[in-house]
């Protein structure tokens, strides 16, 4: 690069304003077709799997609790999702949908990436029916 036009760069960049945006204290809203956060909505589900079936990433369970009376809960792997929105195309029921307002997923520990949805009650039986077979003893050989 030639001193000539480095210093015409320099001299002009003395006369700007900074372009760094305060991202953190100034938010810009996100755009409408922002891909976000999962958001489930039980009460619109049949439970056809479609949205588990055609996950490329394997992000999406739907656990059966009673396919009578419509009880499911859907358990959602952030850490997993590629955001495609794939689930989202193919859900029949319109029951899944992409948040463009909750985007900032980061966390320090794994925990907050495995998400439930549903029912409070059909969650709190899944957490309660599942805790005693990870609590139980392993035999050792």
């Amino acid at each position: 690069m030639k001193i000539g036009a480095m210093l015409g760069d320099l001299l002009r960049s003395l006369f700007r304003r900074p372009v760094t945006e305060r991202y953190p204290f100034v938010k810009r809203a996100p755009p409408e077709r922002l891909r976000g956060a999962l958001r489930y909505d039980p009460a619109n589900c049949s439970g056809c799997m479609l949205c588990m079936k055609d996950c490329p990433a394997n992000a999406l369970e739907l656990i059966t609790i009673d396919r009578k009376a419509k009880k499911f809960v859907m358990r959602y792997h952030a850490d997993r999702c590629t955001f495609c929105a794939q689930c989202v195309a193919s859900c029949r029921f319109k029951c899944l949908n992409m948040s463009n307002e909750q985007y900032e997923l980061a966390a320090l520990t794994k925990a907050p990436f495995t998400v439930h949805y549903g029912n409070e009650s059909d969650i709190q039986a899944l957490l309660d029916a599942v805790a005693p077979t990870n609590s139980a003893p392993t035999a050792k050989a």
